[in-house]
C-alpha cells in the first residue's frame, strides 16, 4: 500500500477533500489558481510539493496538462496519477466527452471558472490593467487583437451555490466582451470526474500503485510510474 497525497489547485478544495479517506485529505495541498497564468510557475510549484514528500507515495494531481504546465512533470519515487484533460474545464463539466460535445458545438468559448475570476484572469481585468500600464488606444489594440476570435463566454460551476455567487462578476465580463459580439452562457457542471479520480486514487494506493491484474488502463486518467514524466503526449487521444 502507498500513502495517498493530493497536489491540488485550490479550485477543486473542498471537492476532492470530500471523496477522499480522512487522512489523505489531511495531507492535501492546494496550490494558487494564480500560477496557472504562468505554466513554468506552476511547474515548479507542483514539482516541489512532489519532491518534498517524505515517503514514496499515490500523488493524485488535481490538474489538467494546464497549458503545458504540468508537462515533464518528474514522478520521481513516486506513482503520478492525474485527469486526462487539456486543463479543469472538462473536469468541471464531469468528463471528457462533455468537453468535447462543447468544444465542438461552440469551439469559439472563453470559460470562466471562479478561479480564474477569483485570480484576476480574465479579459476585463486584463483590459484594466493594461490601461494602468500602457494607455487605453493602446489596450485596446492588445485586448482586440487577443480576444476578438471569441464568440461566446461561459460561466462553469460544479454547484448552484459556485453559479450564483460567480453569477455577477462573470456577467461583468461578459457585458465588456460584447465589444466582440461574444454572447454569455452558464454550465452546470458535475461531480462525477472527481468522483471516478478519487475512487481510482483510492484503488491504486491500495494496490501499490497499480491497478489490480486484469483491470483495463483507464482511458480519461494517466498514470506516471515511479521513474517516468508526464509528458504531454500522454494527454493527447
Amino acid at each position: 500500500m502507498l500513502p495517498l497525497t493530493v497536489i491540488a489547485c485550490k479550485i477543486f478544495q473542498g471537492l476532492i477533500e470530500s471523496y477522499l479517506p480522512p487522512e489523505a485529505a489531511a495531507r492535501a495541498t492546494f496550490l494558487d489558481y494564480g500560477l496557472h497564468a504562468t505554466p513554468k510557475k506552476l511547474r515548479l510549484a507542483v514539482q516541489e510539493q512532489i519532491d518534498v514528500l517524505p515517503e514514496p507515495s499515490l500523488v493524485l494531481l488535481g490538474y489538467g496538462l494546464c497549458g503545458n504546465g504540468l508537462d515533464k512533470i518528474s514522478a520521481g519515487v513516486h506513482t503520478l496519477l492525474i485527469p486526462r484533460t487539456d486543463d479543469c474545464i472538462g473536469v468541471l463539466l464531469g468528463s471528457y466527452q462533455r468537453y468535447r460535445e462543447e468544444f465542438d458545438s461552440q469551439p469559439g468559448t472563453y470559460y470562466l471558472t471562479k478561479g480564474w475570476l477569483e485570480a484576476g484572469s480574465n479579459p476585463l481585468q486584463e483590459y484594466e490593467q493594461m490601461v494602468a500600464k500602457y494607455g487605453q488606444a493602446m489596450a485596446d489594440y492588445i485586448i482586440d487583437t487577443q480576444y476578438k476570435h471569441y464568440k461566446r463566454l461561459a460561466l462553469v460551476a460544479h454547484t448552484p451555490e459556485d453559479m450564483e455567487r460567480y453569477r455577477q462578476q462573470a456577467q461583468r465580463v461578459a457585458h465588456f466582451c460584447g465589444r466582440w459580439g461574444v454572447t454569455y452562457a452558464e454550465l452546470l457542471g458535475s461531480k462525477a470526474y472527481v468522483a471516478r479520480l478519487a475512487e481510482l486514487a483510492v484503488l491504486l494506493s491500495s494496490n501499490g500503485g497499480g491497478l489490480p491484474e486484469g483491470t483495463p488502463a483507464p482511458e480519461d486518467f494517466v498514470i506516471v510510474p515511479p521513474g517516468g514524466e508526464l509528458r504531454q503526449a500522454l494527454f493527447l487521444r
